[in-house]
């Protein structure tokens, strides 16, 4: 799993579910600049990722499984 497969993940749930990543965050009772671009990488570039709290609530809200959430990924039955 990498940095840009979970955000690209949250950025599908998202529109699978016909809302923007802040309408997932609203939605999940997160703060809605939770998932915003802006908060993907610091301000020297390092990624940041989304905490297990923010990933806990959202799957909590949408009523995924982890296993649901991490089938957004497109290469997560793939081996390595």
């Amino acid at each position: 799993m990498t940095h840009e497969e979970l955000w690209n993940a949250i950025v599908k749930l998202a529109a699978e579910r016909h809302m923007s990543c802040s309408g997932l965050a609203r939605f999940s009772g997160l703060d809605a600049t939770t998932f915003n671009k802006s908060k993907r990488f610091s301000k020297y570039g390092q990624p940041r990722w989304p905490s297990t709290y923010s990933l806990a609530k959202v799957l909590n809200a949408t009523g995924l499984t982890m296993s649901d959430f991490v089938s957004l990924m497109p290469n997560h039955d793939k081996e390595k």
